[in-house]
C-alpha cells in the first residue's frame, strides 16, 4: 500500500492564472499579505503555492483556490518605475492542498502533498506536429524559451507543459492540463484541441 507523503506548510497564492512546472510567471505585488509572502520566500529561500482561482479576484478578501497547484520559487525581483515590486517566478513541482486556513490579514497558508515529477517519456512519433506548433508558438510568443534544447521538445512532459501555457486554453482548460498525471494523455488532449485553433 502505498503511504502518503508528508505536508509541507506554505504561503498561497490564489491567480487567475495557471503556472506550469518549468513556467515562468511575472507578478507585481502591492497588497501587504503578498509583499510579506516575498519578504518571507526570499528570507528562507523557500517558495510559495501558486494555485487558480475557483471563486473571488486576487485583491481584496481571500480568494477560493483550486485543489491542484505548482510551486514558484522567487528567481529575480525588481522596483517598478511606480514602486511597486516586481518578481519573476520559476515553476517546480505541482502539489495537492490538503488543508488550508485564512490568517487574519487574508494571506492563505496551506497544509500541501508534493506530486512527484513526471518521469521523463519520449515523445512519439505521433505527436510531431505537436513539436513544430510549440516551434512557432515561442518564436513569436515565448522568446525566453528559445534556446530550450533540441532535448526539450523530445521530452512528453515538457512538450505538454509549454503548449498548455502558450496555447489559447481557457483557465479551466488550462488547469485540467496540469492536474492530468499522464503526459502522453495530455498530449493526446491537446492534439484534439488542436482543430479549435485553425482558421478557416
Amino acid at each position: 500500500m502505498a503511504t502518503q507523503s508528508a505536508l509541507i506548510e506554505m504561503p498561497l497564492f490564489p491567480l487567475a492564472t495557471v503556472l506550469f512546472p518549468g513556467g515562468q510567471l511575472q507578478l507585481r505585488i502591492f497588497e501587504p499579505r503578498y509583499l510579506d509572502l516575498v519578504r518571507e520566500c526570499t528570507r528562507h529561500d523557500t517558495g510559495f503555492g501558486v494555485c487558480l482561482i475557483l471563486e473571488g479576484r486576487e485583491a481584496g478578501m481571500p480568494a477560493v483556490p483550486t485543489a491542484i497547484g505548482t510551486i514558484a520559487r522567487i528567481s529575480d525581483f525588481h522596483r517598478d518605475e511606480d514602486g511597486l515590486l516586481g518578481i519573476v517566478a520559476e515553476g517546480g513541482s505541482r502539489f495537492r492542498v490538503e488543508r488550508s486556513r485564512a490568517r487574519a490579514d487574508g494571506l492563505l497558508r496551506g497544509e500541501v502533498e508534493i506530486w512527484p515529477t513526471e518521469p521523463e517519456q519520449q515523445v512519439p512519433v505521433e505527436f510531431a506536429l505537436l513539436q513544430s506548433i510549440l516551434e512557432r508558438l515561442i518564436e513569436t510568443m515565448a522568446p525566453h524559451w528559445r534556446h530550450a534544447p533540441r532535448s526539450a521538445y523530445d521530452d512528453a512532459s515538457w512538450l505538454g507543459f509549454r503548449l498548455a501555457e502558450l496555447l489559447p486554453l481557457d483557465p479551466s482548460e488550462q488547469q485540467h492540463m496540469l492536474e492530468l498525471t499522464d503526459p502522453l494523455l495530455r498530449l493526446a488532449e491537446l492534439r484534439d484541441i488542436l482543430p479549435r485553433f485553425q482558421k478557416p
